[in-house]
């Protein structure tokens, strides 16, 4: 088969894209019902999660639901978008997925935010904060001004319920931390002296007094009302971008005890941030609206973000061309037609993310417990070839698990995978890779792929991925002669699947995941995500050198010594040991309607909807809004 054979086995374009996150009355009360529900951790830009749990809760809905979103009167400001999918949670301590912290982005207000320019942390919930010299201790002063409220689902206002502390923040930290809470996110407040020891203990063994003396002895202190401290574990220059995140939001503890998994419903959950939760129509829409006590209301000029939850891309993308959506996703079936249309090509973008698509291999199952396979099976990936001739969206071929935005990144830097790289990018290009992925089979003892038997290859189900999969399986057979078996499983089913602990017998060979950032650091890629001490661990690998480099980069305050500890640790994940395969960072393809303003997308964190603008009278007048 010739290089370009495989090129025939796909259509076109899959595309991973970012899913364009006080009154007198008492509020109606809620419906209480039982339901069974899935809790699921699902992205809607690859996020890597895991675990499916399966529980009944008692849910409060509104006694009258609307299955369809009704629109708000055209005098108020209305941006109309598509989450993508049901957000499984808007608990600030749960939430792993896109969807959920796209939406608690624009509802709570932490200590910092990631600034869209710099990716740099800057103030928000703290007007501001001091490090200690040795850079363990962190205090932040909270502005004054921010409040609790609480939309009254009966009258329609917007009710101050009382000043948010320092208290509420500690509180936040502690209950995300402690193991009672089942966050799978807790890892990343680990850096927070005693958050690893509180957070792995067995509660279940351990007298009330043994936990909370866990829970007291957190580095985290309130000093007063509107000041906070954390003692860290370690030096960590990256904290103030962790403070960003939602695991360590504040959260309101009298509304969280008392109504408990029910209190993230609309009419019950208190928020501190631009928006309020009005509505949410579960599987169907979801409604926010401007919170006028908000201390910078007028800066957002937003009234309403109304989403629906559309999973299909082709569904979407119709509603766009309708006029019921402002932004969209742009199908792998209609990309040419858009690139091709005087009006839909003035709205189309590309626009890089901080993600990385990358395939896993199960270091421990034969013939991918050799290194030299591996490496080999990754230098076989033409991801030139498959980002120009299968995703076609401008995605970038890499040779690190990190892109560039993410501090400490090595990407693109021939050192390290040169062979992953064209010619044209630095690399020795693909003609000159193979030949290297055949010698590495004859140092494994594999003079012909075929030797190595049947790798079996899989994915989540998913048009985009599957052809992602056929044309690598074709380069593998083209290049070494690797016979492939290539194999889905639906999303829930899959995470399960290639959990670190799932029988060896019932993985893969090969699987694909994709990661984004939670915040612009390594400590977030290579030690969060590859470390075999503290991370998910699904390619089951082991390697002494690259956990201590883990450990001195996590300590250390040198920005440059950091950055070379990284590098190396890249080079152990990808090339030397090539436990996984970087295949090409993220890109976002999406259309979006000439009345519409926002900050630069595919950044870091939340992309923050409270910011964007509209011309609205551009908006009523193509729409014929009244």
């Amino acid at each position: 088969m010739t290089r370009n054979k495989w090129m025939a086995l796909v259509l076109v374009l899959v595309v991973a894209l970012l899913a364009l996150a006080a009154c007198a009355q008492q509020p109606a009360e809620p419906e209480v019902v039982e339901v069974t529900v899935v809790v699921e951790k699902t992205v809607v830009v690859e996020k890597e999660v895991e675990k499916v749990v399966e529980k009944t809760v008692v849910v409060e809905k509104e006694k009258v639901v609307e299955v369809t979103p009704t629109p708000p009167p055209a005098t108020e400001v209305t941006i109309n978008l598509n989450l993508g999918t049901e957000p499984p949670t808007l608990d600030p301590a749960l939430a792993t997925d896109s969807a959920s912290i796209q939406v608690l982005g624009d509802l709570f207000a932490g200590l910092t935010w990631i600034d869209a320019e710099t990716n740099e942390p800057v103030p928000y919930l703290a007007e501001s904060w001091e490090v200690s010299e040795d850079g363990t201790e962190y205090t932040f002063k909270l502005r004054q001004d921010n409040n609790w409220v609480k939309y009254n689902t009966g009258t329609g206002e917007i009710e101050v319920m009382r000043p948010v502390t320092a208290n509420d923040v500690a509180y936040g930290v502690r209950r995300t931390l402690d193991p009672r809470t089942a966050s799978d996110y807790a890892y990343v407040l680990y850096i927070i002296k005693g958050g690893e020891e509180l957070n792995t203990a067995d509660v279940g063994a351990m007298s009330d007094e043994e936990v909370q003396a866990l829970i007291d002895a957190l580095g985290v202190e309130v000093i007063d009302d509107y000041t906070i401290k954390f003692t860290l574990a370690d030096p960590a220059p990256y904290f103030p971008s962790i403070a960003s995140m939602w695991v360590a939001f504040p959260m309101p503890q009298e509304v969280i005890e008392e109504k408990a998994e029910r209190w993230i419903e609309p009419g019950i959950i208190w928020t501190n941030g631009p928006m309020v939760l009005s509505k949410w129509a579960h599987d169907d829409s979801m409604e926010l609206r401007k919170n006028p006590h908000w201390w910078g209301a007028d800066e957002v000029q937003l009234d309403v973000i109304q989403y629906v939850m559309v999973t299909e891309a082709s569904t979407a993308f119709a509603m766009y061309e309708a006029g019921d959506l402002d932004v969209a996703g742009v199908p792998s079936d209609e990309i040419d037609r858009v690139k091709s249309d005087p009006v839909l090509s003035k709205e189309f973008t590309v626009t890089t993310a901080p993600c990385t698509y990358y395939y896993g291999f199960i270091n421990t199952k034969a013939p991918v417990d050799d290194a030299n396979v591996r490496r080999a099976l990754s230098a076989a990936i033409d991801r030139k070839g498959l980002v120009e001739n299968v995703t076609k969206g401008g995605q970038i071929p890499a040779n690190t698990f990190a892109p560039s935005m993410i501090f400490g990144s090595a990407a693109l830097d021939p050192d390290i995978a040169p062979w992953a790289l064209p010619e044209d990018m630095g690399g020795t290009g693909y003609d000159a890779a193979v030949e290297m992925a055949k010698g590495w089979l004859a140092d494994a003892g594999y003079a012909d792929g075929s030797e190595l038997g049947t790798i079996t290859l899989m994915h989540n189900t998913s048009e985009g991925h599957a052809r992602i999969a056929q044309a690598i399986a074709a380069m593998w057979k083209d290049a070494l002669n690797v016979d492939v078996a290539i194999e889905n499983q639906e999303w829930k089913v899959y995470l399960n699947t290639i959990k670190k602990d799932t029988p060896i017998e019932e993985v893969p060979h090969v699987f694909r995941l994709g990661w984004c950032a939670d915040y612009p650091d390594q400590n977030n890629w290579l030690n969060e995500v590859f470390n075999p001490e503290i991370g998910a661990n699904r390619v089951r690998w082991s390697n002494d050198e690259f956990v201590e480099l883990m450990r001195k980069a996590r300590a250390s305050t040198d920005p440059e010594e950091r950055k070379a500890l990284y590098k190396r640790g890249e080079e152990i994940l990808v090339e030397e040991a090539a436990a996984m395969a970087p295949i090409y960072y993220y890109t976002s393809v999406s259309v979006t309607k000439p009345w519409v303003t926002y900050r630069t997308y595919g950044t870091v964190g939340p992309p923050g909807i409270y910011t964007w603008k509209i011309d609205w009278e551009a908006k009523k007048a193509a729409l014929g809004l009244q």
